[in-house]
């Protein structure tokens, strides 16, 4: 028998279909189903909080309505001594409305800086192996409108261009996975409606509240705001519109990437053209940043100042030769060279 008639449920559980009769419930429901619209297996992260178990919740329904796998993830980082405690509580949560899950441990050194940032990292390398093991390349994340505003208010606070800025997208390809946010048009206070109705409870996480995390400090400025009269509706046009502009600057680098470029399978080695450079800078910037990932095969991008750094002594030197992102870029005359460090 298929892993798909294995782990299809048929039926939607009675308690489940009882909260899907709450009017607001019921329309979180269809706009979630609406946005979502896959019809292959996929991943659900997991974190306890009331989005990521309204998010549980929507994603198990709509698994049984499609007939689809859906897997259940939750991370423990251990960069607290009560985590592992906590995961097992959402596990337990999850159980008791009819939902398996996996613990999945980070293993290892913990750092003592950038710790929410290589805390993300580590969670999608956890999710990606898993992926890799299921042959499910579909992962729902938990984010929602909330998490856009402050996203976009710490990347201008860090002096992100365009394509940060508007880094949080409903659908985001990496890696051959596809990053799913169907709530991301989602109040949080709904999610949370959802949470309490259908769980009854949900996890505090105390990092919260922890002021020594920008977000905390964004989160409590967004609020400011809002007690001044912020217009969260202009706010969602202008990311909107400064999405439609980082796309056509997205279809110039992929023109630039496919003109440009030659990758012998034989050297295993990317060769850039001189007209890969003879392009607005914010083009060069982007397409060398996707040309280094490719190489390298890593998940994250390099950071922009090194870019930076990079393009100016390529434009300078006549013989350049420098190791970033796992990979090694030569310049041979007019030539651009990235290949894999080895």
């Amino acid at each position: 028998m298929s892993l798909k008639n294995l782990n299809v449920i048929t039926k939607i559980p009675k308690h489940f279909e009882n909260n899907l009769k709450n009017q607001k419930i019921n329309q979180i429901y269809r706009r979630f189903e609406k946005r979502l619209n896959i019809s292959n297996n996929f991943i659900v992260a997991v974190s306890g909080g009331p989005d990521s178990l309204a998010l549980a919740f929507l994603s198990k329904i709509y698994s049984i309505k499609k007939r689809l796998i859906a897997k259940f993830f939750i991370v423990d980082h251990k960069l607290r001594p009560e985590s592992t405690k906590e995961a097992k509580k959402v596990q337990n949560i999850l159980k008791k409305h009819s939902i398996s899950s996996k613990i999945l441990t980070w293993v290892g050194k913990k750092p003592h800086k950038n710790i929410q940032s290589i805390a993300r990292k580590k969670r999608y390398e956890l999710l990606f192996a898993e992926s890799n093991k299921l042959k499910i390349n579909n992962i729902l994340l938990g984010h929602h409108q909330n998490d856009l505003f402050e996203n976009f208010i710490i990347r201008m606070i860090r002096g992100s261009g365009l394509k940060g800025l508007v880094s949080l997208d409903k659908i985001k390809k990496t890696n051959g996975k596809n990053l799913l946010r169907p709530l991301i048009d989602e109040k949080k206070d709904d999610l949370m409606l959802v949470s309490k109705k259908v769980f009854s409870t949900y996890i505090n996480d105390p990092t919260n509240h922890d002021e020594k995390y920008l977000r905390i400090h964004v989160r409590k400025l967004i609020k400011e705001f809002e007690k001044k009269g912020l217009d969260k509706k202009k706010f969602i046009t202008t990311i909107k519109n400064l999405k439609h502009s980082n796309n056509v600057v997205d279809f110039y680098v992929k023109q630039n990437l496919e003109k440009n470029t030659f990758f012998s399978k034989k050297e295993d080695k990317l060769f850039l053209k001189k007209e890969y450079f003879d392009q607005p800078f914010e083009i060069i910037f982007r397409s060398l940043s996707e040309s280094i990932k490719l190489v390298g095969k890593k998940y994250n991008f390099v950071r922009g100042r090194k870019l930076n750094k990079i393009i100016s002594n390529i434009e300078n030197n006549r013989k350049y030769k420098q190791t970033i992102g796992g990979c090694i870029i030569e310049k041979v005359n007019q030539t651009i060279i990235i290949s894999k460090e080895r």
